[in-house]
């Protein structure tokens, strides 16, 4: 058993594809169009994987925040990724870095309003 991907329903994907590419250093992994809904696939160095589903049809929902709390993924250097995902990426800062046992951690809304806890070890 193990975990193979996560999928969300997105709304703007070239601002979540920028977010997650250019911003956290995800890589795109695959993509392909079912039904006329594109999904749309980003890996780290593990191979799970998060699906962006979008298209006619498909929207974010009523609230990304309903049933879903959090992606988590690790960052090299947390204070730099939350400047930039703020700055440069739509990111929202929800929570600022702050230190939990031996890693930092911080909470940022990526901008279809998802939440993604990075964690620094």
């Amino acid at each position: 058993m193990d975990v193979l991907h996560a999928a969300i329903r997105v709304d703007d994907v070239e601002a979540m594809k920028a977010f997650y590419t250019e911003g956290l250093g995800l890589e795109r992994s695959r993509e392909f169009e079912r039904n006329g809904v594109t999904n749309y696939f980003l890996a780290g160095e593990s191979d799970t994987e998060i699906q962006f589903k979008y298209g006619e049809g498909v929207s974010a929902g009523p609230s990304p925040k309903e049933g879903f709390d959090h992606t988590a993924i690790a960052v090299d250097d947390i204070d730099d990724a939350v400047d930039r995902l703020v700055a440069d990426y739509g990111g929202e800062l929800k929570e600022e870095p702050t230190e939990f046992g031996d890693v930092r951690i911080a909470f940022v809304a990526d901008p279809d309003g998802y939440v993604v806890e990075l964690i620094e070890e």
